[in-house]
This record gives C-alpha cells, sequence and structure tokens, in this order.
C-alpha cells in the first residue's frame, strides 16, 4: 500500500437531531479550504496501515478564530501525518458559534468538542482504536477548543446517557488561544465565543489557565515567541498553570515563526512525535 493516505470515511457527529441548534437559512459554505457557517458538524476519518496502527486516536480541531474552520490546511494536512505515524486521525469540523444558529453560542463548539471524544470512545472497536488512547490536538482558536475539553470534562455540555468518559487521554495545544482574560486573549476569538460584553464569570470560565486541575490531561504546548496574533503568553500561562498542578506538560516555544508557524516549518512534528513516543502513544 502507498503512503498516500486517505479519508475512509466521513461521519455525522450527531446520530438525530444536532444539540441547541436553530433553524436557520444560513448555508454552511466551503472555500480556500476553510468552512464557513457550519450547521452540521462532522468526523473525517483517517485511519494508519493496519500494520503501523498503535491504537492511539486524535481528534484534530482546526482554528480560525472561531469565525472560518481551517479544515484543510490545519485539519487534513495533519491528519494524513497522524495517519503515517500509526495514529488515527479525526478531523472535527465543529460549529461556530453563531447566535443566528444556536440558543447558547458559549457551548455549541465544546458540544462538539465533546460529542468527538464520546463518539470515538463508543466506537473505538470499529476502527481500532484503544478507548484509553484518545486525545485531542488544536490550533489557535482550535486549541482554546482543545484546553477547554481537556479542562471542562467534568461538565457535560451534550447528553451523555452512557457516562462514556468525556476527558481526553492527552492534549496538544498549537499556538493556542487559551486564555479570554483582557491582557491574553485574541479578541476576535473571545467576541466570536463570549459575544461583545461578557460577564467575568464566563471570561473566568473559558479562560482555561484557571480551569486546570490534578486530573487535567498531560499536554504538548508549541508556540513561536514572535507570534503577533495570538500572545506566546497564552501558552507560557497554561504550561505555569499544568505545572502547578503537578500535570504533565512539555512545551517547545520557536524564537521566530510568527502565528501558523506549522505551514513555514514542517519538522514542527518531529518534537511532538518524540513525546508520543516518550509517552508510549506510539512506538
Amino acid at each position: 500500500m502507498s503512503s498516500i493516505v486517505s479519508a475512509q470515511e466521513v461521519v455525522d457527529l450527531y446520530p438525530g437531531a444536532v444539540p441547541n441548534n436553530k433553524k436557520t437559512e444560513k448555508k454552511e459554505t466551503f472555500t480556500s479550504g476553510m468552512f464557513r457557517g457550519v450547521s452540521k458538524p462532522t468526523l473525517e476519518i483517517y485511519l494508519p496501515e493496519k500494520e503501523k496502527a498503535t491504537g492511539t486516536a486524535v481528534i484534530i480541531i482546526p482554528g480560525g478564530g472561531y469565525g472560518v474552520v481551517v479544515y484543510q490546511g490545519e485539519g487534513v494536512t495533519n491528519a494524513k501525518q497522524f495517519a503515517k505515524t500509526g495514529i488515527a486521525a479525526f478531523v472535527l469540523k465543529y460549529r461556530l458559534p453563531d447566535d443566528s444558529i444556536m440558543q447558547d453560542k458559549t457551548i455549541g463548539p465544546l458540544q462538539d468538542a465533546q460529542q468527538a471524544i464520546k463518539f470515538v470512545r463508543e466506537n473505538a472497536a470499529r476502527w481500532g482504536v484503544d478507548a484509553n488512547k484518545v486525545g485531542v490536538i488544536g490550533f489557535s482558536a482550535g486549541g482554546h477548543l482543545a484546553s477547554t475539553v481537556a479542562t471542562h470534562f467534568q461538565k457535560p455540555v451534550i447528553e451523555n446517557a452512557n457516562n462514556t468518559n468525556l476527558r481526553p487521554d492527552f492534549q496538544i495545544v498549537v499556538y493556542p488561544v487559551i486564555s479570554m482574560q483582557d491582557s491574553l486573549t485574541h479578541r476576535d476569538s473571545r467576541r466570536s465565543l463570549l459575544g461583545k460584553t461578557p460577564s467575568k464569570e464566563l471570561i473566568d470560565d473559558y479562560s482555561n489557565e484557571l480551569q486546570v486541575t490534578t486530573n487535567t490531561p498531560p499536554a504538548y504546548i508549541t508556540h513561536a515567541a514572535d507570534d503577533k496574533t495570538v500572545d506566546v503568553d497564552n501558552s507560557i500561562v497554561y504550561f505555569e498553570s499544568l505545572r502547578h498542578h503537578n500535570v504533565d506538560v512539555e512545551m517547545h516555544i520557536y524564537p521566530k515563526g510568527g502565528h501558523g508557524f506549522i505551514f513555514r516549518q514542517p519538522d514542527w512534528t518531529g518534537p511532538l512525535f518524540l513525546w508520543m513516543k516518550k509517552n508510549k502513544w506510539i512506538q
């Protein structure tokens, strides 16, 4: 079999009605590798060759400032890399916070991220995945969503009658938005998710550096120090919070590269896969 990996299938994230949805005339669009106006969340599945499969799965959450989903560049491209390395990759096309399509836009993306973990765990055998080796990776605002699902798993915002474990086994955040605090946040991401005048309570709840506990999953963080879009201090405060709660965390900060450095530094996955190897996620 060639090493060119293509998606095996695309599945609807919810078997029935999508929760928290409103009827809308808005249409989902896909242009220049990006989704807008997502109303039907899905998972696109990239499985490794059987002889390479490690049993580990990763849910990939592309960024886009909670305004678009950078699906091709941060989703599909990385899914192929993970699959080649023996990891089953699930690209999440998630709903973007929007009052016109949701009852409560602040929980919409988190519902889809929690549902993705639930869905992958409940169907693990179907894809040769170990239900205890399911992690998340998020980029930019997708890093905010990945760190939200890693710190809010004890508060389900989806129906979970089977009581499926919603805690990711590991988290990887790449040039992430972490904080919603005035001094640190990426303003556009915050406005999209929380609105123009969010309460202090809402800001604190979605400032994930404040939501870390000793049970937060182990983390790999990477960022460029000269990022002008999302301040590297987002990653640094998250690292500090994880460290102070005795959560295993490794961080790689590149001196240069700017926001979206993965598009210009294809070797960025080297230290990440080494971290995964050391932690027995891959062989």
